[in-house]
């Protein structure tokens, strides 16, 4: 099912997320929920937060070299943990919850991180480039936090007065 994707500055937004303690059918439906809305709004990327539920659920579809995202590809990530990380990279990002908005952001180049599967299980990975940096985007959700509070005050402020005017617009 195809659910509303909270956008800025939607308050819950700002939630922290709690860890997933029940390894369900209602934890795979929900997993599914998310694939199908990350698909729906042509997104790379979806934390459970941005749905309206505060677990540590994350969804990743990267898109492979010949432009397509293949659901065999899929990254479910519950419950993460960045247990390592190393180097920096400048990317571009985006974010359903942010539409329309990209900026340059610094992050971590390659990160290990330990989490769980829809089925329990426990997994121990490194991440690098842009699974690392969309990892880290996603993680950042399930802690309260966007992409937008990573920008410099000036473009923070750019960002905000743009944000204002378009949402007058929309009224």
């Amino acid at each position: 099912m195809i659910r509303e994707v909270l956008t800025y500055p939607n308050p819950k937004l700002r939630t922290v997320s709690h860890d997933v303690a029940e390894f369900d059918e209602n934890l795979h439906v929900l997993l599914d929920d998310m694939y199908e809305t990350m698909i729906n709004k042509n997104g790379v990327g979806l934390a459970a937060i941005q749905i309206g539920v505060a677990l540590n659920i994350l969804v990743i579809n990267p898109v492979n070299e010949e432009g397509e995202q293949k659901k065999e590809d899929l990254l479910e990530v519950i419950n993460p943990q960045i247990v390592e990380s190393d180097g920096v990279i400048i990317f571009q990002e985006g974010c359903l919850s942010v539409p329309s908005v990209y900026e340059d952001v610094e992050r971590f180049q390659k990160i290990k991180v330990k989490f769980f599967d829809r089925f329990g299980n426990e997994h121990v990975e490194i991440y690098e480039d842009f699974i690392a940096v969309a990892l880290q985007h996603e993680i950042d959700h399930l802690r309260g936090h966007l992409f937008i509070e990573k920008l410099s005050y000036l473009k923070r402020k750019k960002f905000e007065k743009e944000w204002k005017k378009r949402a007058k617009e929309k009224t």
